[in-house]
Formats: C-alpha cells, structure tokens, sequence
C-alpha cells in the first residue's frame, strides 16, 4: 500500500532563490512593470516624507534657536482648536476657518456659474463669436490668480477705500464702488471663482457636446417646458462634471493664499492660508501654523476621497450610446444670437483680455490712479533709482532679471521632469490598468494635486532644513515636478487609453527596442496630448506663487519678487512684471499651439 504524503517537497535555498530570481527578472523585463514599481518607490518618499516632517514639527516645541525640534507636546494642537482660548485660537483659526469656508462655498457658484453658462451656450446654441469666446475663456486659468486680483484692485479702487487711491472706474465715470465691492470675501470669491471657471467651462462642454438631444426632445413631446426640461433632465445629468468642479474648486479656494492676501489684507480679512502664513512667519506661532497645513492636507484628502466616491458610484449618467445620437442646437434668432454673443464677448474680454491693457496702463502712470499728470516710461527704462528701494526700470533692474531667469528655470525643468514622468507613468498606467500596482501608482501621482500649494511649500521647506539641503532651486524644482505631475500623466493616461495595443504589439513582433517604440510610434501618434502634458507644468510653474512661498528668498521667482515690489510699494514696477509675465505665458501657449498643436485645455481634460 503506497502511503502519499501531504508534506510539501523540501526545495533547497539555492534552487528557491533561483526561481525567484528568474521570476522577479520575467516580471521586470516588461517595461510597464518595472515603470510602476520605480514611481512606486518614488512616489512613496517623495508623498510621505514631507507629511512625516510636518507631523514631527506639529508635535514638538521649538528649541530657543526656533529651528532645531524640543519637547514632545500637544500644545500647538490645544493652542489652535481650543474655543475658551478666544484671544489666540479663535484670531488665528476658527474666524479664518469660517472665512475660508464662505470664500470656498461662493467660489464654487461663481466658477460653475460662469464656466456652465459659456459652456451651455458655446455647445448648444448658434450663438456669435464662438471661436473667439472659445480661445479667450480659457485667459483666467493661464494667468497666475491673483493678477485677476490685482486687476480687480487697480480698477475699482476708489479714494474712499481705507488707504485707497483712484482707480480707473472712478477716473473713467467719478464713481466710487463700496468698500466692500472692492476688497473682502466677495472679490476674493469672484477672482478665485473666475481663475477656475475655465475647469467648469471644459467639464460642462465635454458633456454637452456629446449628449443626444434626444433626451431633452422626449421631455418636449411629453409637454415638458423648455425651462423645467433644463433643470429635470440637462442638469442631472451634468452631476458628474458639477460635482468634479465643485470639490476641486472647493479644494483650491480653501488653500489659496496669494488673492486671499491682496484682496484681504487691505481691510484685516484672514482666510485660513493667510492666517498660517502669518503664524509661520513668527517663531512663537510656527506650531499653530504647522497645524493649520495638517488642516489644510486632511481637507484635500478628504474632498479626494469624496471625489473617488462619486465618480466610482454604480449610478449612471450615460450621455452617449451606440444609437444614432444627433445635436439639436438651440436657435436664438438672428437678433438673439448677437445679443448674446456680445455680451458674452464683452464679459470675455473685460476680465480675459482687459487686464493686460491693465498692467500697461497702471506701468506709465507715476503715481497709482493718477491721470492728471500724464505717463512716464520710468518703470521701464529708467536706469536711475526711482523708488526709496533703488529699484530702476524694469529694463536694468538685475533683481528683476534673476527673479525672472529663476521663474525660466523652475519652470522648464518641472515641466521637463513632470511631463517626462506623467508620460511614463500614463503609458505604465494604461498598460497594466486592472492591476494593484498601477492603482496605487495612480492614486500616489494624483494625491499632491489635491495637496493644497501652500501646505505642501511648508511640508518641504521643513523637510529641506531636516535634511539640511540648501538648494532653493533642487527643492523649488522637486516641489514643483511633483505638484504638477497629475497634470501630465492624467493627459498621458487619457492619450494611452486612445491607443489600441495592436500599434504597439506591431513593433514587439518586429523586435523593435521599447524606448524606439515610444519614441517612433507612439509619441508621433499622440504628439498633441503628450506635449500638452509638458505644456501645463510650464504654465503652472511660471504663474504659481503659493507653491514657492516657504521656499528660497524673493528673487527665486518673478512672482514672489512681484509680491516684494507690493509690499515696498513700486505700483508701477509691479504692473510691469505682471504685464511681461502674462505676455510670455501667452506667447508660449500661443507658439506650442502652433508648432505642434497641443494646447493648455488638452491639459485641463478638453479635446
């Protein structure tokens, strides 16, 4: 009787670690795999470790140098949620906290107010002047924010403003607008809520391009009115691209720091990233400030988290199927049609175009509002000090030409290691899409999107003195290519999934090399998305502010030198920089676009 045993067979170490080994160097020669398991690697440090220095920093006292870590202690959390400590806890946090969220809330109805309406009209109806609407809307999102927000102030601000001078509205009219129209939540909301129409724009137009009008016909045969159809049929359906623009308004609104502080400051109105600003800013503080960026992270977790509930639902919105779908435009008439498209263009043209003539303006006056005494090239060719800084014309201002070959540098090699990343880690993505490994890889690419600018500046400003590196640029270059690589990989992956896997099975069978066939066959094939990714870090980079504020001193960058020339009161000056930094980021786009085709709404998730 032969007796089988259950025991396993004893495989000696040797031959085990072989097959091991041989299994690992299968799973690695796919290029795909060893893609995902590098960024993996990468990702990991580069998310987690600035979290872990703002923790340490949040849990201890400072030493009496205010640098290197003390005790081990709850008291910057006490300090900053404890309601019986009114003088310190609600100042710096709970009115700042409710200030941030009223700021947040109007934003998302201005951004999805403005950015639907255009996107209804544009998709839906005859309406005039679309192709130029169509170009120009998408101004507010390329320009850095808080040049909105200057715009704003430099238009409306009227001598009866607590320190205010003329502006142009009451130099144009005589008119003086409220205190409150100028400066305070309102303002704040409605730049904020302008900059990122442009997302609600390309969201809202996406779907309604392709949605059958079928559906809004049925409802018309059944005796629906036009305006109850609208609401009972366009708008659910419009829920997903409503709720994607709304959390990730929400998300930015409650961390932007730099239309907070100019719209803000003038009249003592703190927001939550203005607030840790100041608390970081005072060795005393600091804690609470490091507080406040934990806050700020768990809010971007926390709308992430929802956005990945709503989108992963089981409910469905489907718009377009395999039937026979057509687009039934809305007729305005001959007359509505300019009506409209006037209106709209005017609206365009007054917050999209408007600002640039702004800047120049604003740069040949010698005084800020003053029109009565003629213009002065002086801010820009004058090569004598012409403010109690001895700042010169922007022309011979050295400080001015650093700042700027700094924003060039920053900005190019983000945008270089952010688009090459984001292109490898969407081919990665797409190729082993149902696996573990490319779902985490795409959450790790996709969490600093949501991180909010300011708090991550802090994150790795702490982890550079922990590490003791004293490069501005190296973690200037890191915290950038790191922010913006969801951009780029999001426009790679959607590029990816377009591409059937035949194309490149094609070149496996001719034994072609992987980096060939990337470079011969797929790049060419989605040249335009692919670019579009390497396009918006550009952008992003040449127009952030928040994300370098912790980092380096103030000629890092042209916009963190800008705010310097704010604060040592150079109006001028500042119009200018403001005015050359928007005609590059232009230009740029302007030129990528022609040369290659690619352009910034690619990048946004337009087509």
């Amino acid at each position: 009787m032969n007796v089988v045993s259950n025991e396993k067979e004893k495989i000696p170490f040797g031959k085990w670690f072989k097959r091991k080994a041989n299994g690992v160097i299968t799973f690695l020669g796919v290029p795909a795999n060893t893609i995902l398991v590098l960024f993996a690697v990468i990702l990991i440090i580069l998310n987690v470790s600035p979290i872990i220095s703002l923790l340490i920093k949040s849990f201890t006292l400072p030493s009496d140098d205010g640098v290197t870590l003390g005790v081990f202690s709850f008291n910057n959390f006490t300090r900053t949620f404890d309601w019986n400590n009114s003088g310190v806890s609600v100042g710096f946090f709970w009115k700042p906290f409710g200030n941030s969220l009223v700021v947040s809330i109007l934003s998302c109805i201005f951004a999805v107010l403005f950015g639907g309406i255009a996107a209804y009209l544009l998709a839906r109806t005859n309406i005039a002047f679309k192709k130029f609407i169509s170009a120009v809307f998408i101004f507010p999102y390329i320009m850095p924010q808080w040049t909105l927000a200057s715009f704003w102030e430099n238009f409306f601000v009227n001598t009866g403003c607590t320190a205010g001078h003329m502006g142009q509205f009451q130099a144009i009219t005589g008119i003086q607008v409220p205190q409150w129209f100028v400066y305070g939540p309102l303002p704040i909301a409605l730049m904020l809520g302008l900059h990122y129409a442009p997302f609600a724009y390309i969201l809202f137009g996406g779907v309604l391009q392709n949605m059958d009008s079928n559906l809004e016909e049925a409802a018309s045969i059944l005796g629906i009115p036009k305006w109850k159809s609208f609401f009972k049929v366009t708008i659910p359906l419009l829920k997903p691209a409503l709720l994607s623009t709304v959390l990730l308004v929400f998300s930015a609104a409650m961390s932007s720091y730099s239309v907070a502080v100019t719209l803000g400051n003038p009249v003592s109105y703190s927001v939550l990233a203005t607030s840790m600003q100041n608390c970081l800013s005072n060795t005393r503080n600091s804690g609470m400030g490091n507080v406040m960026a934990l806050v700020l992270i768990i809010i971007g977790v926390f709308i992430l988290t929802l956005n990945q509930i709503q989108t992963g639902s089981r409910k469905q919105f489907t718009t377009v199927t395999g039937k026979s779908g057509q687009i039934t435009k809305i007729n305005l008439g001959k007359v509505g049609k300019w009506v409209y498209g006037s209106i709209l263009s005017l609206f365009v043209i007054f917050f999209c175009i408007f600002p640039m003539f702004s800047f120049f303006l604003e740069s040949l006056l010698p005084n800020p509002g003053d029109y009565s005494s003629g213009i002065t090239w002086k801010a820009w060719i004058s090569k004598t000090p012409i403010s109690t800084n001895d700042f010169v014309g922007f022309f011979f201002e050295r400080k001015i030409a650093n700042s700027l070959l700094g924003t060039l540098k920053i900005s190019l090699l983000c945008s270089l290691f952010a688009g090459t990343c984001g292109f490898l880690i969407g081919y990665a993505v797409s190729k082993r899409r149902k696996s573990k490994g490319a779902n985490l890889v795409n959450g790790l690419a996709f969490f600093p999107y949501l991180m909010p600018a300011l708090a991550l500046s802090q994150c790795f400003y702490l982890l550079g003195l922990n590490l003791k590196i004293t490069s501005a640029l190296l973690i200037a270059v890191v915290i950038g290519s790191l922010k913006y690589i969801p951009m780029a990989s999001r426009s790679s992956l959607n590029a990816m999934m377009q591409l059937s896997g035949e194309i490149e099975e094609a070149g496996i069978i001719q034994n072609i090399p992987w980096w060939k066939r990337m470079t011969k066959i797929v790049f060419p094939i989605q040249k335009s998305a692919i670019i579009s990714g390497f396009l918006l870090p550009f952008i992003s980079s040449m127009r952030e502010y928040d994300l370098f504020v912790f980092i380096g001193d103030d000629q890092l960058t042209l916009t963190k030198f800008m705010f310097q020339l704010r604060n040592d009161g150079c109006p001028a000056l500042e119009n200018a920089a403001n005015f050359v930094l928007i005609a590059i980021i232009l230009l740029v786009n302007w030129l990528t676009n022609i040369l290659t085709g690619a352009s910034i709404d690619k990048g946004l998730g337009g087509k």
